[in-house]
């Protein structure tokens, strides 16, 4: 099976450097048209400048391939619009959109300011909302879509010093889930991609040797997979160093054990056995849940006394 995005059309968000430079990248090198979009400022969201965007097309129609620059913020939903638009007017079409752009802000949640929390989660997470509704209803009206959100360890595990961030990131897998049961009947398939690697945001943080192998282009077979014709829907990917792993939000099979005044401490004391994972599962839908819980109850009133 060879992954071919010939005819395809793919937008990149905070594609200028690092990961979204590699991906796009890699979607031209197989055949596909790429909107390069960078807002083209530092790390933590500062400034802006169009040279980012527009180096990486310039290497992409060297090599043969088709590309535009964009220098839309994705916090900006008309601009982010206007990106579509320009994708559209030109190629027709959005079968691809991967959501990388991000910046960070990191500090212990202790020293944190406000403002710093809620900036990250404008441009991780409401950036990726502008720019999937933007795209949304042209996959829906052509029937086939791939959208990979770009989550994070920092988010599925937890790092120290990044509630801001990690809180986004998560968030951005929720969205996922929600998103791939929406689109399914439009064949919209929609994943996360977790990756680790050495880009501006690691600068000065990690050993040489460590460096070595952790280039963004090990990341970029897990972006291909996601956002190809085959791709799965609701997967979360994890990739780094030419390392793959998949991460699941499971749910385990729990223990009925009623309402009773002395539930709580019965529940303290059980908590062991509530959380043995044996057996768990990876729900469908949220719904799942309710329905594991209702089941156990009943079945409990049923049973003999």
């Amino acid at each position: 099976m060879t992954l071919d995005f010939t005819g395809r059309v793919a937008i990149v968000t905070g594609a200028g450097g690092g990961l979204g430079r590699a991906h796009a990248l890699a979607l031209a090198a197989r055949g596909a048209r790429v909107l390069v979009n960078d807002l083209g400022g530092t790390t933590d969201g500062q400034g802006g400048s169009p040279t980012a965007a527009q180096a990486v097309v310039d290497e992409i129609v060297a090599a043969g391939g088709q590309a535009l620059a964009n220098g839309a913020s994705v916090t900006d939903p008309a601009a982010v619009a206007a990106m579509v638009a320009q994708a559209m007017d030109a190629w027709g079409r959005v079968d691809v959109l991967v959501n990388n752009a991000g910046i960070l802000r990191d500090k212990s949640f202790a020293k944190m300011p406000l403002a710093d929390f809620r900036e990250v989660i404008e441009v991780h997470l409401m950036g990726a909302v502008h720019c999937t509704q933007a795209v949304w209803p042209i996959m829906l009206a052509q029937k086939y879509g791939r959208i990979v959100m770009t989550t994070s360890s920092s988010g599925l595990f937890g790092n120290f010093g990044q509630s801001n961030y990690g809180a986004a990131k998560m968030a951005l897998v929720g969205l996922m889930q929600t998103l791939s049961i929406e689109g399914a009947k439009s064949d919209i398939r929609v994943n996360c991609l977790a990756p680790t690697a050495a880009t501006r945001m690691t600068e000065g943080l990690l050993p040489p040797e460590v460096l070595a192998v952790l280039t963004p282009e090990a990341v970029v077979p897990a972006m291909l997979w996601l956002a190809s014709h085959e791709a799965p829907t609701r997967a979360i990917a994890c990739a780094g160093a030419g390392t793959f792993e998949a991460a699941h939000i499971t749910l385990t099979n729990g223990l009925h054990l009623g309402t009773a005044a002395d539930t709580p401490e019965q529940l303290a004391a059980a908590w062991a056995r509530v959380s043995d994972r044996q057996g768990d599962q990876v729900p469908g839908s949220g719904a799942a849940q309710g329905g594991n819980e209702v089941t156990q109850a009943l079945a409990a009133r049923r049973a003999p006394a």
